[in-house]
């Protein structure tokens, strides 16, 4: 073990001294001796780690461990915050480095003072170059709220990244977030912060919607990292959700040394297997709770066949519990007629969103519940849960085309889908 020997209240050059391995570095800085810890992040396509985050943890002379916010606090109080946080970038280089690793990524995470410091990436450049590590090596990890909206802060990041770092975007989803940003800053990677998956643990609407947040980074050319993860539930979240990478407790927490290369393997693959588990009941719970108006829907169908008016053909179909309205749309997507309600169920919702309530002569042309039924007529086709424009609430729409008296019809039927996701 080498150690470097801080005089407070400034930093000195670095004077190594031999220890006991030759294989890790320390810092003392005042009475505290500060070191390396890496915990890895792993891609849940590849099994195995393809990275690792660098933090500073820190004990006093007495050997207990204390939070290393306080060593940067009292960095802060003698105006070494920057000292120490290129000294830290310097340590956990060379101790990464001893992990003798030809492709994990280093994330390290950057403080906004030192990104806004013009010299920043030359310093950077020649610490990677001592210790022999390309750039292509080092996630940089941005603030989400670092640099607010200046250009000059942009201009920084576009300079790092013609240098071969890698950019992450750290923090996502926390305060002011917005997606503007990111199309802004085009980071390689968004992290996710942690806010989201404690509000999708606690909110099935939330966690509902998560995979269209991943899908918009990854259409946007980001990939994407959940980390925090220290249960199982927060593990399949991210699973379901489609993050490229994860990390946290569960998985492995933070440690001096590299993680073997099969570490996470059995994790993930008993993680799959949950999750396949998981969509599998939720489907068959599905089918079963939608089954009645599937087999309502197909005699709706026969009725309109034979020649009954729309409000007689749904007669049956009008009476199920959740069933928010049905209509009939000729073969070019435009509604016929009104929508046919159920008796004396008009929320509350409803009538707040009066001006769309009347659909006559709308157009459906572009709606999966049209575009499926068309493909293949006769059978009943179900949408997956999504926001209805009459009562903007969601629901699930069935429908099936038919050759009617009337030339070929799509009759469908939305579904409350509020009520039964919350029964779940």
């Amino acid at each position: 073990m080498s150690m470097v020997d801080l005089d407070p209240p400034r930093f000195q050059p670095p004077r190594p001294v031999a220890g006991d391995d030759g294989s890790r570095r320390t810092v003392l800085y005042g009475e505290y001796t500060v070191f390396s810890v890496f915990q890895p992040v792993f891609s849940v396509s590849h099994r195995r780690a393809i990275g690792y985050h660098a933090s500073l943890r820190a004990r006093d002379d007495s050997g207990r461990q204390v939070p290393s916010h306080e060593v940067f606090t009292q960095a802060a109080r003698r105006g070494d915050l920057l000292e120490l946080g290129r000294l830290a970038e310097s340590l956990h280089l060379g101790n990464f480095f001893s992990f003798d690793s030809d492709d994990e990524w280093l994330f390290l995470s950057l403080h906004p003072a030192a990104l806004m410091d013009t010299s920043y990436g030359d310093a950077l450049l020649a610490s990677l170059k001592n210790v022999g590590l390309p750039p292509q090596r080092v996630v940089l990890e941005v603030p989400e709220q670092a640099g607010g909206e200046t250009t000059r802060f942009a201009e920084i990041i576009d300079s790092l990244r013609k240098s071969g770092f890698l950019i992450a975007l750290d923090g996502f989803g926390v305060k002011h977030s917005n997606i503007d940003r990111v199309w802004h800053l085009r980071p390689d990677i968004v992290t996710l912060d942690r806010c989201i998956l404690q509000q999708a643990s606690e909110h099935s609407h939330i966690e509902r919607v998560l995979p269209g947040l991943v899908s918009l980074l990854h259409e946007s050319g980001q990939l994407v990292l959940m980390g925090g993860l220290s249960t199982e539930r927060d593990a399949l979240i991210a699973l379901e959700c489609n993050v490229d990478f994860v990390q946290g407790a569960y998985f492995a927490g933070p440690s001096v040394e590299a993680v073997k290369p099969q570490a996470a393997q059995g994790v993930l693959d008993a993680l799959s297997a949950a999750s396949r588990e998981r969509v599998a009941a939720r489907e068959r719970t599905q089918s079963a709770r939608l089954a009645p108006y599937v087999s309502a829907l197909e005699t709706a169908a026969a009725r309109l066949i034979e020649g009954e008016t729309l409000t007689g053909a749904t007669r049956t179909l009008l009476q199920l519990h959740e069933t928010a309205r049905c209509f009939l749309l000729d073969a070019s997507g435009r509604q016929i007629g009104d929508n046919v309600l159920p008796v004396a169920r008009a929320s509350q919702r409803a009538k707040r969103f009066r001006p769309l309530l009347h659909s006559e002569g709308a157009s459906w042309e572009r709606r999966p519940y049209f575009i499926e039924a068309l493909r293949t007529p006769d059978r009943v086709h179900l949408t997956a849960p999504y926001l209805s424009i009459n009562e903007a609430h969601l629901c699930v729409t069935a429908s099936i085309a038919a050759q009617t008296p009337r030339g070929l019809q799509v009759l469908c039927v939305d579904i409350n889908w509020d009520v039964t996701s919350q029964r779940r």
